[in-house]
């Protein structure tokens, strides 16, 4: 009983002074809390800075001498300092009445070196890292900088290019940023693989993407170069392609490219399911504002039925209902199509409805992403601008726009939400691309002024200093030729989308008989019309200088027609001496080309004349036209033909009339097979062509690709017929082919879109011809469609 009384007692004193001892704890515990929860300090001091004043750190924060502060301004404080992105380490801590900020400094970036780079230069990495000198240094940043110079190397086709970064200590928290880069071969695509198609051939469908198996020119034209994102574009590409040529249905099942590491190539396969193909069937226009009549835009549509269903035929008939829709005064109309496809005969009906639409507005337009090009050179592109209706035909016009000035790899056009409910923000994200180029290249042509070996070397600007500008410094020569030009073109002249520009040019020619120099200007102005015909107007101003070849001339500096038979009408244009021709032209131009690089259908036309007269020493009045026509003949086979026709005529006033040096000379776009200014007037004694004063011709041609020889190469073939009559002279010296006599040859072409531009060879065989012409059966040269 003792026991148990003690430890009763013993129980009852602990709880006493339990009693007694842990409401004092709580007591000291809850004072602490209120202590750091609203404590005062009397002064901050920092420590471990030495290249940061101590007062600019002080000035971060916000807890102040003589001013309670909490635990969360502590947090608070801790935050704002590592915001700053200055330091790797902070800490806070209260030691008696000071408040303790202990920081570690990031070190400094002096320099950012590269090592090991030979395809890509400094400065192309220097812009692709984050570390700049005088930045601040941190792993983090090195690392995510080591991912972007491979990126970098991966956009050129090095996939396994390996970087490595390392710091180089200067002192005084100083660094020098290293990368050690070992760029690796060079990735290649072994073949593209088309699977699931059948309307189209693989060969077609490799030619409507932009990503091409390696060939021998691959490293001129970089278009074997892998990325996902090329990828993703080439099955837009696809869609767009089976979507004009009537397969609605179309998806791309998968893309994608393997990389067998063995040989470091890949294996491109796009599986596709092309469906069936449409037609359109009942066409109308359905309209729900009583003032239109739905019946009066039908003529505005361009889907017919019956025709093949096209995807970019909706989009212009939409854009089209659209213009003129807002042009009558309802500029928030909305155009919508409604299709309604029958899967039993494959056709797909479509209802354009015309609504009222929702009224709202650009609030503002907002652009991010040009480094380089100005803002206003990207804002002129749009119909409509802060405070105009919302219009989204017309924004996607503006993307089309901004995407055809080639001045961006990537433009994006989206929309937010403005300040006020029926406000909207444009958002057009671009991504640059270089728009400069160097080109240097040597050639030989056959025929034309100047045949024989050639060089040329060109600097082209096609946004100059981001203003949109064009500029183009030209220098070239061959054997009997010299070439120099400048131009400049701006694009939208006192802000408005005129062309505005002029050229300069020095040429020289050396003939069989005698030699030219023309020192040109010229200022032209290129207006739109619609967005199929434009005109351009011009001012020419040339001198021209002729003088016999030194071969011609005798002792004592005259001709020697024992040496040269030159035909009097040629004498009269060389003795005359400087020649000056004061002109103004114009020219009216109709394009539908589907592609100006590689055509396959849609027509251009170009009517053109031409008045000198304005002073100088020319008189005369020209006129030409030429319209070419391309059309697919085998969409399987990729066959596409094509139709040109042209005709010209000169015609003298005043008393001097026309120099032999006027007249038209035929040429390769004329008539192949023959001698350039083979055909045509001519004077029997000196056995000179003299040229003609009217001229027409014709052409018909069918292209093909060539068998066996992989597309990416850019080879085609062609075969050919060519009809032209060239007559007419003023001179009064021509004694024969003064008459409309037709000529007319047949051949076969080699087309190449060669990295140097579009080469051309011809075979071509005369089937009629004048006793007189000049045959020349091969031809090699630059292609010029257009």
């Amino acid at each position: 009983m003792k026991a148990v009384s003690k430890f009763l007692s013993a129980a009852s004193a602990a709880a006493l002074s339990a009693a007694l001892v842990v409401p004092g704890a709580l007591v000291v515990e809850m004072a602490s809390v209120s202590s750091a929860e609203a404590a005062v300090v009397s002064r901050v001091e920092v420590r471990g800075n030495s290249r940061i004043d101590a007062d600019t750190i002080r000035n971060h924060i916000a807890i102040k001498p003589g001013k309670s502060f909490s635990s969360a301004d502590i947090d608070e404080a801790v935050k704002v300092l590592f915001g700053t992105g200055l330091f790797s380490d902070v800490q806070i801590s209260q030691a008696g009445s000071s408040l303790v900020v202990t920081v570690a400094e990031y070190q400094v970036v002096n320099q950012v070196l590269f090592q090991g780079n030979k395809k890509l230069k400094d400065a192309q990495l220097a812009g692709a890292v984050q570390l700049k000198p005088r930045s601040s240094y941190s792993q983090a940043a090195a690392d995510a900088d080591v991912e972007a110079i491979k990126a970098a190397y991966g956009n050129i086709g090095r996939d396994d290019a390996t970087v490595t970064s390392q710091i180089m200590d200067l002192g005084d928290n100083r660094v020098n940023v290293v990368f050690n880069i070992n760029e690796g071969d060079r990735t290649k695509i072994a073949a593209v693989n088309f699977v699931g198609n059948s309307a189209y051939s693989s060969r077609r469908l490799a030619d409507v993407i932009n990503t091409k198996r390696s060939n021998f020119l691959s490293f001129v034209l970089r278009d074997d170069v892998f990325s996902d994102d090329k990828l993703k574009a080439d099955e837009e590409l696809l869609r767009r392609f089976y979507y004009n040529h009537g397969y609605a249905d179309f998806q791309v099942v998968s893309a994608f490219g393997e990389l067998d590491e063995a040989t470091n190539q890949y294996t491109v396969t796009i599986t596709v399911d092309e469906g069936a193909r449409y037609t359109f069937g009942d066409v109308s226009v359905d309209s729900s504002i009583p003032e239109i009549d739905g019946k009066s835009l039908e003529s505005l549509v361009e889907t017919r039925s019956g025709e093949v269903y096209n995807a970019k035929d909706v989009e212009d008939t939409i854009l089209a209902l659209t213009e003129r829709v807002a042009g009558q005064g309802y500029a928030f109309a909305q155009v919508n199509p409604r299709g309604d496809r029958n899967f039993e005969n494959h056709t797909i009906s479509v209802v354009y409805t015309v609504d009222q639409g929702t009224k709202a507005y650009v609030e503002r337009i907002e652009i991010r992403g040009n480094a380089r090009t100005r803002d206003y050179v990207i804002r002129r592109e749009f119909d409509v601008s802060e405070g105009d209706a919302f219009n989204q035909v017309l924004i996607q016009r503006a993307k089309k726009r901004l995407e055809a000035l080639d001045y961006f790899e990537r433009v994006e056009v989206s929309t937010a939400p403005g300040s006020e409910p029926d406000q909207v923000v444009l958002v057009v994200d671009v991504v640059e691309k270089s728009t400069g180029e160097f080109s240097i290249g040597a050639g030989y042509s056959t025929g034309g002024e100047s045949p024989g070996p050639s060089v040329q070397g060109s600097v082209t600007e096609r946004n100059f200093l981001g203003r949109g500008q064009f500029i183009r410094v030209s220098a070239g020569g061959g054997k009997n030729s010299r070439d120099y030009s400048f131009s400049f073109t701006e694009p939208y002249f006192l802000g408005r989308r005129i062309a505005a520009g002029f050229d300069i040019s020095k040429s020289t020619r050396e003939y069989d008989k005698y030699d030219s120099e023309v020192l040109a200007g010229t200022v032209r102005f290129g207006l739109p019309i619609t967005e199929n015909i434009s005109t351009q107007l011009a001012y020419n101003l040339s001198q021209e200088k002729y003088k016999y070849n030194e071969d011609c001339l005798d002792a004592f500096g005259a001709l020697d027609p024992l040496k040269c038979s030159v035909s009097q009408a040629i004498q009269d244009a060389v003795d005359t001496g400087n020649w000056v021709k004061s002109s103004v032209s114009a020219n009216l131009i109709y394009n539908t080309i589907d592609d100006m690089k590689n055509p396959r259908y849609g027509i251009y036309a170009n009517f053109g004349t031409e008045v000198a007269g304005l002073g100088g020493d020319a008189q005369f009045v020209k006129l030409t036209a030429r319209t070419t026509v391309y059309q697919t003949l085998s969409e399987e086979m990729d066959i596409v033909g094509l139709v040109s026709a042209g005709a010209g005529h000169i015609q003298g006033f005043g008393d001097d009339g026309l120099r032999v040096f006027d007249h038209f000379r035929s040429n390769d776009r004329m008539i192949r097979g023959f001698d350039y200014g083979g055909i045509g007037p001519y004077d029997g004694v000196s056995k000179d062509h003299l040229g003609g004063t009217t001229y027409f011709n014709a052409s018909a041609e069918a292209q093909f690709p060539l068998p066996v020889v992989p597309e990416s190469f850019g080879l085609r073939g062609a075969v050919f017929a060519d009809a032209a009559t060239l007559y007419g002279n003023k001179t009064g010296f021509a004694t024969a082919s003064t008459d409309m006599e037709w000529r007319a040859s047949v051949g076969v072409g080699l087309l190449w879109a060669s990295p140097f531009g579009p080469l051309r060879i011809d075979y071509a065989v005369p089937v009629v011809k004048e006793s007189t012409d000049e045959v020349q059966e091969f031809n090699f040269g630059i292609s010029t469609r257009f």
